[in-house]
């Protein structure tokens, strides 16, 4: 583990101070500073020539202040000599604009992907993209990990009555296959219209929750309109307790107050993304789970040139 070095930007320090303790290493020295004209620069206070490095940075809110504070950090890793670059995203943001649904849009997780590749990354570990073909979008290699052995793992140990897994929509039934599989249990999926960028309509149920326990999944919580319809849907038709489990939190604009409303009883998440303030105080069912070993995994392997396909579902 000699040649590797880790650094993180200010996304999320606490994931990458639990990254690092789980990897047995210190964190890289450096300095990011900002300059009252709004302008990053980041300076790397120790040696990396001929260095492993792993640079770990969600894209998060605020994403275009993230996103450039990562490129700025890669490209001053390179200029550094380093000798091959890992680019570690808990959580890839623009992911959602992956295709051209209407005229005259951009696909800007293509964009995203080709700025990363631009400054000077060599390889990107990401964690539960939006979509699986983002991946696609690299003209280098991506390792994608998936949160589902970490969150299925918790969810076993609630012991849940007759479980249902339910896909609050068509375009996750993959993602929710998969944890019906390891639950051994049937699936069920939300028809639902999405009415705007933050309001969606469901209409109706494509299987069975009279009865049982709600198992819903998604890899993200954004303005939380889906989840909390879905939830609410599930309460209507019968289902005795509904438990929502994500990968990243992102709760923006009227999620917090959505969630605090809503018919679910437990609501889980994982560390890709930094709480907000509002989030843990407002959100007394939240559990926080932690992927750090997962990545701390995946990026030990990765160092050491072993096989990470242990580590994500295909």
């Amino acid at each position: 583990m000699d040649t590797m070095k880790v650094f993180a930007g200010t996304s999320n320090p606490s994931l990458a101070e639990k990254i690092v303790d789980y990897l047995g290493v210190q964190l890289g020295a450096c300095k990011i500073i900002s300059f009252p004209d709004g302008e990053l620069m980041v300076k790397i206070d120790e040696d990396v020539r001929g260095c492993d490095v792993f640079v770990i940075q969600s894209t998060c809110d605020p994403v275009n202040h993230n996103l450039t504070e990562l490129l700025i950090f890669i490209d001053c890793v390179r200029r550094a000599s380093a000798n091959r670059i890992t680019a570690v995203l808990p959580y890839f943001g623009y992911a959602r604009q992956d295709r051209k649904d209407e005229g005259r849009v951009p696909i800007t997780a293509k964009l995203v992907a080709n700025l990363i590749t631009t400054a000077g990354a060599d390889r990107v570990l990401a964690m539960d993209l939006h979509a699986a073909q983002v991946q696609g979008f690299f003209d280098l290699p991506v390792d994608h990990l998936a949160a589902e052995p970490v969150i299925s793992y918790y969810l076993k140990k609630l012991n849940l009555e007759d479980p249902v897994l339910v896909s609050p929509d068509v375009g996750n039934v993959k993602r929710a296959r998969a944890y019906a599989q390891r639950f051994e249990t049937d699936l069920a999926i939300i028809d639902k219209r999405r009415v705007s960028g933050s309001d969606i309509v469901t209409e109706n149920i494509i299987g069975n929750v009279k009865g049982r326990s709600v198992l819903m999944v998604d890899d993200l919580i954004a303005t939380a309109g889906t989840v909390c319809n879905a939830a609410k849907l599930c309460k209507d038709q019968g289902a005795k307790y509904v438990c929502v489990a994500v990968t990243h939190p992102v709760l923006c604009g009227p999620a917090v107050e959505r969630l605090k409303n809503a018919p679910i009883d437990r609501l889980v998440a994982t560390d890709t993304i930094p709480l907000k303030p509002d989030a843990a105080r407002e959100l007394q069912n939240l559990t926080i789970l932690t992927v750090s070993e997962l990545l701390g995994e995946a990026m030990r392997r990765i160092h050491r040139d072993e096989s990470v396909s242990s580590l994500f579902l295909t």
